[in-house]
């Protein structure tokens, strides 16, 4: 009898458990964006082509990752509920990089490892990647991106320049429809400044 009692318990307690799970909502789905930059190439001096050694990018922990860092003028950060990027800000940033230098000039990327000399390194630490909400809760933030780049040259180490690039654009709305495109046009502007920036260091021959 305490054997069927102890085993009723339990199917009792099973059904029960099943009920309370059942109970809670599937999480929705978050919505994901990519960022897409446009950089007009830029016309460049003729001469050879060198090659630019890209060390790793730095990226400010929080917002490295897939969410959308928001911030306000008290220093309070938060992420955009139901919002991701497609992949981590960081590799999109260094895939942006990449495709902003094959659209001109004489500057080539290379990666360590690659069969090409190189006659520069570069240096890109992402000091800014977020909306700040300097307005208000409820108004269009402005997207800040701020990179500090570093050129060297591989031969003797010496600097040839050191500048930081800032881009600030107001979202349309308050809205992640329109806070993506503000993103888009602040990275847009930037790299297109530090793909200017290295073409004409390599120019001048540092």
């Amino acid at each position: 009898m305490t054997r069927r009692l102890a085993l009723a318990a339990l199917a009792i307690a099973a059904v029960g458990l099943s009920g309370c799970i059942s109970l809670f909502p599937k999480a929705e789905p978050a919505q994901l964006y990519r960022l897409q930059t446009s950089v007009t190439p830029q016309a460049m001096p003729a001469g050879p082509v060198f090659g630019v050694l890209r060390l790793s990018t730095g990226f400010p922990r929080a917002a490295a990752g897939d969410r959308i860092l928001t911030v306000n003028p008290g220093g309070e950060a938060a992420y955009i509920a139901g919002a991701r990027w497609v992949s981590p800000a960081a590799v999109m940033f260094d895939e942006l990089t990449a495709q902003a230098f094959q659209g001109g000039g004489r500057a080539r990327l290379i990666v360590r490892g690659d069969v090409v000399k190189a006659d520069y390194t570069l240096k890109l630490d992402v000091h800014a990647f977020e909306a700040v909400y300097d307005q208000g809760p409820k108004a269009a933030p402005l997207v800040l991106v701020s990179v500090r780049g570093v050129i060297t040259r591989s031969d003797d180490r010496g600097l040839v320049g050191d500048r930081t690039f800032t881009a600030r654009i107001r979202a349309a709305d308050n809205r992640v429809s329109a806070i993506v495109p503000a993103y888009d046009q602040a990275v847009s502007q930037v790299l297109g400044e530090v793909v200017g920036w290295v073409n004409a260091a390599g120019t001048s021959g540092g």
